[in-house]
C-alpha cells in the first residue's frame, strides 16, 4: 500500500495565452467596432442623401480644378451641376424651365446662406457662352463654387 499514490487532478487551464478561437472573437469585435465608428462618422460628415454626397464630391472636384482648368469649362460644369441639384431638391417642374435672371433669382431665394446669386451669378449666365479662350475671374468663380457647396448641404427646397 505504500507504493500507491493519490490521484492528482488536471492542472487548471491557464487564461493566457488565449486559445485561437478567443483571438478570432476579439478580432471580430474590433472589426465590428471599427465598422460602426466608420458608419457613424460617415453619417455625421454626410448626413444628407446619396445625391447630395455626389454633388458635394463633384463641387469639391471643381474647386480643385479652379487653378488649372479653363474658366469657361468650369462655369459650364458648375451651371449644369447647380441645375441638377435644383431639380433633385425641388423637382423638375419648379426648376427645369428657369433661365437667365429668373434662375439666379430662384437660386437667391432658395439659398439660406444669403449668397448674392443675382449679382455674383452673372458669371454663370455669361461665361459658358463667351468666345473661346476668354478667361474670367477665377476668384469670382471660386466664390460661386463655395456658395454651391454650402447650398448643397441645405436639406430642402424653400420656395
Amino acid at each position: 500500500m505504500d507504493a500507491l499514490r493519490d490521484i492528482h487532478g488536471i492542472d487548471p487551464a491557464p487564461w493566457w495565452p488565449l486559445a485561437p478561437g478567443w483571438w478570432l472573437i476579439m478580432l471580430g469585435i474590433l472589426l465590428s467596432c471599427l465598422l460602426i465608428w466608420w458608419l457613424l462618422r460617415q453619417r455625421r460628415l454626410y448626413p444628407l442623401g446619396r445625391w447630395q454626397k455626389d454633388a458635394r464630391r463633384r463641387l469639391q472636384y471643381l474647386r480643385k480644378r479652379l487653378k488649372s482648368a479653363p474658366t469657361k469649362e468650369l462655369a459650364s460644369e458648375l451651371s449644369e451641376l447647380l441645375r441638377r441639384i435644383a431639380i433633385a431638391r425641388c423637382g423638375r417642374r419648379k426648376t427645369a424651365a428657369m433661365t437667365g435672371k429668373a434662375w439666379l433669382a430662384w437660386l437667391q431665394n432658395n439659398d439660406q446662406s444669403g449668397f448674392n446669386w443675382q449679382e455674383e451669378g452673372q458669371l454663370l449666365l455669361l461665361l459658358p457662352y463667351a468666345p473661346p479662350n476668354q478667361e474670367s475671374d477665377r476668384v469670382a468663380l471660386g466664390r460661386l463654387v463655395e456658395a454651391a457647396i454650402r447650398w448643397v448641404s441645405e436639406d430642402k427646397c424653400h420656395v
